[in-house]
């Protein structure tokens, strides 16, 4: 009969935490106005990011057509989904944060592990994106099915234009279905925004699980209430002046929010206790 002894069930020590900084209030402005520099540094390559951004919003109008509720619910579906869209102009913020070429090998190696010269099998960090890229795209697509839905089966005539929309929902006098409609966005959007404030940067950069990067960036919502809702916001005011512009202002609006948010994530969170996805 062995007398060896049970194998040990010591618990195991508690994975090191990101520490959450508090800012000030005018901290967003220097983080797009750090954007910009990002942005005039690589230019071309930022200015590409925005280029396929916009012709995606293109493509939006063009199933909206005469839709006006797709175009109304896939607006704020597009913001549910740009975090994951951006994450290679946070590479590249980082690259150029460490003094690193910041290149369209950087974007290739964000997307698609292309590295010298050839794909190399995907690690944790590209399923991790992957998996609450998805996350994001069903949310975004729910809500795009809940607005379509909530407009065309409650509002008096069809909406299909901007100003059926404004006439007609946003200045009725009866009913209240564009509060609905708003508390609905809100109910969704807020979460979603709590959930995604610093999670992909974050994921990008430091060796974490996608629950424990959602978990932080609650707390950084936690922590700074009031200037993360500036920032939700000044994200919300820039996108809509970009899709007014003819789509145009998106070329140049997304890069310069997509560097922003690595910026934002810099300034947040000290993660000097987490383990990088890879070295320098």
């Amino acid at each position: 009969m062995s007398n060896s002894a049970p194998p040990s069930t010591a618990p195991q020590p508690p994975a090191p935490l990101a520490m959450v900084r508090n800012i000030d209030l005018a901290q967003p402005l220097h983080w797009l106005a750090r954007a910009w520099q990002d942005l005039i540094r690589c230019a071309g390559i930022s200015l590409l990011h925005g280029l396929a951004l916009a012709l995606a919003g293109a493509l939006m109008l063009l199933l909206a057509h005469d839709r006006f509720w797709f175009m109304a619910g896939a607006f704020s579906g597009f913001l549910l989904v740009a975090p994951i869209l951006a994450t290679s102009l946070y590479a590249l913020s980082r690259a150029l944060e460490r003094g690193e070429p910041a290149n369209l090998a950087i974007v290739l190696k964000t997307w698609l592990n292309w590295q010298d010269g050839q794909f190399r099998k995907w690690g944790q960090a590209h399923w991790s994106l992957l998996q609450f890229g998805v996350l994001l795209a069903a949310a975004g697509t729910a809500w795009v099915l809940v607005s379509a839905g909530l407009i065309t089966w409650l509002a008096p005539v069809a909406i299909n234009s901007p100003p059926d929309f404004i006439r007609h929902v946003v200045l009725a006098r009866q009913g209240f279905l564009f509060e609905l409609w708003l508390a609905l966005g809100g109910v969704l959007v807020a979460p979603i925004f709590a959930s995604t404030v610093v999670t992909i940067p974050l994921l990008l950069d430091r060796q974490v699980s996608v629950k424990t990067a959602v978990a932080t960036s609650w707390q950084v919502i936690l922590a700074n209430p009031i200037v993360m809702a500036l920032w939700g916001g000044l994200i919300m005011v820039l996108t809509l002046l970009g899709f007014t512009f003819v789509l145009l202002g998106l070329v140049l609006v997304l890069p310069v929010l997509g560097h922003a948010s690595w910026h934002a994530y810099r300034d947040l969170l000290d993660v000097s206790a987490l383990p990088e996805r890879e070295s320098r």
